[in-house]
This record gives C-alpha cells, structure tokens and sequence, in this order.
C-alpha cells in the first residue's frame, strides 16, 4: 500500500505518536488512497438514560450527529476514508428499526490541534486537545460550536459541553476500545457511549 505520512490526529500528537500503542497508531494513521479503513463492534451502551433530553437530541440526530436514545449491547460498522488531509468518518449503528449514520470529519488546525465536524450538513464543531494516556489516545474539547444555517455560533465556555474521547488498544489482539462522554456545566452527562471494535485497511470496493 502506498504511504501516507500522517493524519490530523498524529500530526496534533507530535513527538507523542510514538507512545501510541501499534494498533492505534495504525487506526490513526492516514489511510492509503484506494483503501477503507473498516471495523465493526458493538457499543455496550450509547445515548442518554435521561429521556427528557432527548426531544433536543433529536434535532441533532437527524444530521448524523448524535442517536437521541439508551441502548445497550448496538452492533456497529465503522468506515474511514482519507481525503485531502482530512480523515472522514462514519459509524454506522445497526439498531433494531433500521440502521442510522453518524459522520465526522477531521482536520488539523494552525495550532496543532484537531478540528473535529459532525454531521451532514456540518451542524456541530469541536476543537480538541490530542494527548497520549499510557499507550491510548485522548481527546479534550477546547470549544464547541454550532452551525444554524448559514450562521455559526461558537457556544461561551460557561455553557459549552465537554467532549472527552478515548481510543485504547484491548488485551485481546485486533480488539479496540472507544469511550466517548458529553458533560455540560449544571446539568451534567447529556451523552455517551463505549465499545470495542476490531479494525483493517482493505482496498475499496473489495
């Protein structure tokens, strides 16, 4: 396969990547044109138990952001492409009334940080912090935007919610682990979701 130097997320690590488990530091590797990077998994739990969330959820569920629900034991698909210097993603959730897509795309930004949009249309943005916990890979929102149309609105610190993502290798060969966790000031946890996957780069279209 042809070799791609980096990709956003080991660009923003630096020096750091080489603390990175071998298995991540494949998954987040640029992947090679003419190749997918696939996985599939299951999320032990994803959503929110809180139910009178998820009305405001469901805006956000219909761009591919966020599932407004609490489910327990979802198989999911995971598909990466590079583009450009971007990294592209989608998870797909294999739920009991139908599939449902959550799509990203992931940049560098001037400051060495990754710049995260959700959603199609783009309705959600996240700056993240990017370190090396043990051997995993850990995510930190520094700020959280919104996109309302044509409007952009960057939410003030005092209301912006926390984005805390963690990538980790499991003991079982070819198994990862994901952690995802949304936390807004007063309220509380608004979201999550965990899971362990196993990953490959394939040719596209095999």
């Amino acid at each position: 396969m042809e070799h791609v130097p980096h990709s956003p997320y080991l660009r923003a690590l630096g020096g750091q990547r080489t603390q990175l488990h071998p298995a991540l530091r494949t998954y987040f590797s640029a992947i090679p044109s003419g190749h997918v990077g696939v996985g599939e998994g299951t999320f032990s739990r994803i959503g929110t138990p809180r139910r009178w969330l998820w009305p405001a959820l469901r805006w956000l569920q219909k761009y591919g952001v966020v599932h407004a629900c609490w489910h327990q034991d979802v198989p999911f698909t995971v598909r990466n492409l590079s583009v450009a210097s971007r990294v592209v993603g989608e998870r797909t959730l294999h739920l009991p009334d139908g599939d449902w897509t959550m799509r990203d795309s992931a940049g560098s930004t001037a400051h060495g940080r990754v710049f995260d949009q959700l959603g199609e249309p783009v309705t959600l943005a996240v700056v993240f912090d990017v370190s090396v916990d043990g051997d995993a890979l850990a995510l930190r929102s520094r700020s959280v935007g919104i996109r309302l149309g044509r409007v952009r609105i960057r939410l003030p610190k005092p209301i912006a919610p926390v984005v805390r993502l963690r990538e980790s290798a499991e003991k079982r060969a070819g198994h990862q682990r994901v952690a995802l966790t949304v936390d807004m000031p007063v309220i509380g946890r608004i979201y999550e979701y965990e899971g362990t996957f196993t990953y490959g780069i394939h040719e596209a279209g095999a």
